[in-house]
């Protein structure tokens, strides 16, 4: 079973930049689709980026794209998020998580860290 554990959040002004790191536990991390999620105060667990086994395939939700970007290092067993130009609007806690569907999917992923917060002020 990969456990998750995600870094790398925290307090940021508007407009800069921080990158957020998951790394997997056990030797199955390259089967797996990874992904990022949040969830801000008060509203739903939302899709962020995923990409695909190899990092040949990328998914991002609309209002990151351009700002953000997902990567994986299958020889570390970790997936980075790269958030630039970050707005107080993306404050929320991020979530990492895994999944073996074929295809990029933006929700129903069967594995899950714990968080790292991302605080961005105005």
């Amino acid at each position: 079973q990969v456990q998750l554990v995600e870094s790398g959040g925290g307090l940021v002004q508007a407009g800069g930049s921080l990158r957020l790191s998951c790394t997997a536990s056990g030797r199955t991390f390259g089967l797996y689709n990874m992904a990022w999620f949040r969830q801000a105060p008060g509203k739903e667990r939302e899709f962020v980026a995923a990409i695909s086994l190899r990092g040949g395939d990328t998914r991002y939700e609309d209002s990151v794209k351009g700002r953000f970007t997902i990567s994986r290092d299958n020889a570390k067993n970790t997936v980075y998020l790269q958030m630039n130009s970050l707005k107080p609007e993306d404050t929320a806690i991020y979530y990492c998580a895994a999944d073996r569907r074929i295809g990029l999917a933006t929700y129903g992923y069967e594995l899950w860290g714990q968080g790292t917060q991302v605080t961005v002020s105005s």
